[in-house]
């Protein structure tokens, strides 16, 4: 994104409180502050968002990391160990799987009286980094512990909330709460919106939350510059286009086609070995607004199909404006189970449970049950997202 000498420069929320520590809700001397962040805590140099306080005179007892680590390094479904910091020195608590009382106990062992948050979330109510914050957020209020959320884009945030809500029997790490497929939220108005609602309802009372804004930022920024430079905010989510398509085919984790992990452009390309010239013709047939579907074959090195030759499709976003990534991904559910009846499956619960992974994404059983319905229908049917009752929005 280039600027011009005289166009507004974006100021994240932790650019803002480097600039000015005066910000934060505390200065007494002897605040024990821990921050939760991890790779995408980044400024705009892309030095680290932990050094950077600490250059600005804020001190730091604890840090905490969601999945895939405070570096980064592990795969979805996983995270570094805790540890030490070697920059810093400071303890480093691993949060992933930790919910409830494993959670209160992690942060009463850091001693923190003040906890700062800073991710980079990616607008989409599968994504687990907003249910970190909002475990977190839960735990704090049940220890009385004050949250600082420091504000960043949602690199969704140009496309209109979208996709239903969830039934609380489909509660899951990939959606606690009844929001919006996606959501339209930067994370601190998430924050806003779990402690209207939420938050008081699982914890017994609201977590004192305080929300440091950014600056020149509008809802309405478009995908491939909304974040910038783009920091990928998990390995599976290498560029923005990865992040604009994932909201629509990461439904293909619920089922036995791949949905590019073990490539390099994961939620980009879809395919299965049992995948015919038929599908790409079916869906250029379609004329999905917004995107074109080039065929290919591609060996995933890792998840499904692994090691094996598999043919499918790769999505081009040509009009991010007119490109529906939800719609588009419905579609391509669709015509893959219409054209492969046989071959084609939702995969089944694990052993022991009761939960189609397709229905924790969609929230309810729906989207299974009901694929072949158009889109307007699967949402009629579909349970609506819950609402807050003021207004939560920080930016127009």
């Amino acid at each position: 994104m280039n600027h011009s000498a005289n166009e507004p420069r974006l100021a994240t929320g932790i650019s803002r409180l480097c600039a000015d520590p005066s910000l934060l809700p505390s200065a007494a001397v002897g605040v024990r502050r821990g921050l939760f962040t991890n790779f995408t805590g980044t400024m705009p140099d892309l030095t680290r968002n932990v050094d950077a306080l600490r250059a600005s005179g804020i001190s730091l007892t604890a840090l905490f990391s969601p999945e895939h680590g405070l570096w980064g390094s592990a795969q979805a479904g996983d995270s570094e160990p805790g540890g030490t910091d070697e920059y810093t020195g400071l303890p480093v608590y691993d949060t992933y799987r930790r919910d409830g009382e494993a959670l209160d106990a992690l942060l009463r062992e850091a001693g923190i009286s003040e906890l700062l948050i800073d991710l980079q979330d990616c607008g989409v109510r599968y994504y687990t980094y907003i249910w970190s914050l909002f475990d977190v957020m839960i735990s704090a209020a049940r220890l009385q512990i004050p949250v600082v959320v420091l504000d960043r884009p949602n690199p969704l945030g140009a496309v209109p909330a979208d996709g239903p809500g969830l039934l609380p029997e489909y509660a899951s790490f990939i959606g606690r709460a009844s929001i919006p497929v996606i959501h339209s939220m930067t994370i601190a108005e998430l924050a806003r919106r779990f402690n209207e609602i939420e938050i008081p309802e699982r914890a017994g009372q609201p977590v004192e939350l305080h929300v440091i804004t950014m600056e020149n930022w509008m809802r309405g920024t478009p995908v491939a510059q909304s974040v910038l430079p783009w920091v990928s905010p998990s390995l599976n989510l290498p560029t923005p286009t990865s992040a604009h398509v994932y909201a629509g085919t990461c439904l293909f984790e619920g089922t036995n086609a791949s949905e590019g992990r073990g490539t390099t452009h994961p939620f980009e390309m879809i395919g299965a070995g049992w995948v015919d010239s038929r599908y790409v013709h079916e869906l250029r047939e379609r004329a999905l607004p917004g995107v074109l579907f080039r065929e290919l074959y591609f060996v995933p090195t890792f998840s499904k199909w692994r090691s094996e030759r598999v043919r499918g499709v790769q999505l081009h976003v040509v009009d991010p404006e007119a490109f529906n990534p939800l719609r588009t991904g419905i579609t391509m559910l669709r015509v893959m189970a219409e054209l492969y009846p046989s071959d084609f499956q939702f995969i089944p619960p694990n052993a022991g449970g009761s939960r189609y992974f397709i229905d924790l994404l969609w929230g309810s059983d729906v989207l299974r049950t009901h694929l072949s319905e158009d889109e307007a229908t699967l949402l009629e049917l579909s349970p609506k997202p819950r609402q807050p009752t003021t207004d939560i929005r920080l930016y127009d």
